[in-house]
């Protein structure tokens, strides 16, 4: 069932001309990606909602990274990279991931000794502000070995959601729409945010299949009658990841409901001199 965009929007406790900020990896242009200090750098550039990426250690522990296994271009540490859910948090703390500079963001400064986060540490961040959490499941059809089953991914989700007490804060987003169907099962009420990437189908399509109410595809899919089509319908459109003045225009121009970008701080910023903040 799609959601009513009414009903997000009072969620979200934002009004209907707010574009809304997600920090993407926390503020991956500015920190290393998906850590604690990029967060913190997100909350205190005011952004509305924290995204992030999950990965389950073989021990069962949540933990924040997009990579399923340890990126030695961001990490490193004792041995050889191995896929995440095959190291045990202790064996995953032995690695530190924000000592290298991620060579696609000149501007991100090192914080050395910075250890791959825990979803509980990450959630714990919420009284820092009103801000909301963009949670990214990522598992793959093609390759079960990387993460649990979906009801068992869906399930150690819902468990964090419900132990910091945050259903209201918190969106799940995927590519692999089985964890957002297992996730409705168990939080009826938490938001759901169908990734797409090739635009093969559109966006009310997406919507269908994924069960979602929310729909995030690659920012170059997003169109201004592809927007109408999907508010007339109900849905909010949040498009990923787009880190340019020209990029951040053509979603402003289409009325995007939020935009996903690297650089928290600079769109913030952007987004004032237009009056749109």
């Amino acid at each position: 069932m799609i959601l009513c965009l009414t009903g997000i929007l009072a969620a979200m406790t934002l009004t209907a001309q707010t574009i809304q900020v997600h920090g993407h990896r926390g503020a991956r242009a500015m920190r290393p990606e998906n850590t604690l200090p990029a967060f913190e750098y997100a909350i205190q550039a005011g952004a509305d909602v924290l995204e992030l990426d999950l990965a389950v250690t073989s021990d069962n522990v949540l933990v924040v990274s997009h990579d399923s296994s340890i990126n030695p271009k961001l990490c490193e540490g004792p041995g050889k990279p191995r896929p995440i859910h095959q190291m045990t948090l202790v064996e995953l703390r032995q690695w530190d991931c924000g000592g290298k500079r991620n060579p696609s963001f000149p501007m991100q400064q090192t914080v050395p000794g910075t250890r791959i986060p825990t979803l509980d540490e990450v959630l714990a961040l919420a009284p820092r502000g009103n801000f909301h959490f963009n949670i990214e499941t990522k598992i793959d059809p093609s390759r079960p070995e990387l993460a649990p089953p979906p009801a068992e991914f869906a399930r150690l989700l819902a468990g964090a959601i419900e132990k910091h007490h945050l259903r209201s804060r918190v969106i799940v987003q995927s590519f692999d729409f089985r964890t957002l169907r297992e996730m409705k099962k168990l939080l009826p009420d938490v938001r759901l945010s169908a990734l797409y990437q090739t635009g093969l189908k559109d966006f009310l399509a997406i919507a269908r299949e994924s069960g979602a109410g929310i729909v995030s595809p690659h920012y170059s899919l997003v169109t201004p009658s592809r927007v109408a089509e999907a508010h007339a319908a109900g849905l909010q459109i949040v498009p990923w990841t787009a880190n340019t003045p020209s990029q951040w225009d053509k979603l402003i121009a289409a009325k995007a409901d939020a935009i996903i970008t690297d650089d928290p701080a600079a769109l913030i910023a952007y987004l004032k001199e237009k009056g749109l903040r």
